[in-house]
């Protein structure tokens, strides 16, 4: 009976043994209610249980850290793809991945991922909700906040954000060339507010992903944009200059006791990611409107 609720779990977070969704939105949209009805269904029969509620929140961590493991992953695969050389596209093609190296074969692999982890995101805001009404108590909430501290939430990965861009940077690209075709998502774009730059995204009624895009270092737009493990966005030099190394040696170079400047934490360099497609944006836009960038 326990395994059986620990699969149901399982289940509402999309585990590896379904990683795909339908490629018909209503079809989506259908699942995603489905899915988030089960967590209500499910709550007073598992969230109740003494034995099941202290298994409770490691089970959700090693869920959660295995999500955005998945995600990450071919978030990046995705994004390399789209950054690739036409020789680098040929051979894939050659492979015998046409759809990938199209156009429309991108927009619906992207699709694919900002679902998945809208759809993984609300569960766990559900399930943690649930678990708080049934047992009167704030464990739910200390959970959220202790996994966001270890950037384990999927709506804090620098992917998610490269993926925004990519969002953005096609339908820039479709507007050049008088194309129309499908988007990623709705409600997501590039702004400047109070002379802030910010990339926003609603990603549904309940979610949405605000991003400042001021290096903290320079109190300017971030220039060669890149993500610390902490989550934490600066220019490359700024980010170079505040781990102590040059820019030719990167930040791979940085001793491990070099703290983010924000949050203090150790350990943030050696995992940086690059934000391409948020460089490619930025660039653009920032040129259109006249800033540096």
């Amino acid at each position: 009976m326990q395994n059986r609720r620990r699969r149901r779990i399982h289940l509402v977070l999309a585990s590896r043994n379904s990683r795909r969704f339908s490629r018909d939105a209503e079809e989506e949209i259908i699942f995603l209610l489905v899915l988030l009805q089960s967590v209500n269904n499910m709550a007073t029969t598992v969230l109740a249980n003494a034995q099941f509620v202290m298994e409770l929140f490691p089970e959700l961590q090693k869920e959660m850290e295995d999500v955005v493991g998945w995600f990450n992953e071919n978030a990046r695969k995705l994004l390399e793809l789209h950054l690739a050389s036409s020789f680098k596209k040929c051979l894939t093609w050659f492979r015998g991945n046409h759809s990938k190296t199209s156009h429309l074969g991108l927009i619906q692999e992207g699709r694919d991922l900002v679902n998945y982890a809208l759809i993984n995101a609300v569960a766990i805001r559900k399930i943690l909700k649930k678990y708080d009404k049934i047992h009167e108590s704030s464990q739910g909430q200390a959970f959220k906040t202790q996994v966001q501290k270890m950037r384990i939430e999927i709506l804090q990965s620098p992917w998610l954000c490269e993926l925004m861009a990519f969002h953005i940077n096609l339908k820039e690209s479709q507007k050049e060339s008088g194309a129309v075709l499908a988007s990623l998502f709705g409600g997501c774009s590039f702004i400047f507010d109070d002379g802030k730059p910010f990339l926003s995204c609603e990603l549904s009624d309940s979610v949405k992903v605000d991003i400042d895009l001021t290096c903290s270092i320079c109190l300017d737009t971030v220039f060669d944009p890149i993500s610390l493990t902490c989550g934490h966005i600066y220019c490359y030099m700024c980010a170079c200059s505040a781990a102590s190394v040059n820019v030719v040696d990167g930040l791979k170079a940085a001793d491990p006791s070099e703290k983010c400047p924000l949050c203090r934490e150790v350990c943030v360099y050696k995992g940086a990611v690059h934000l391409d497609e948020l460089s490619i944006l930025l660039k653009r836009s920032c040129r259109v409107l006249g800033r540096k960038a």
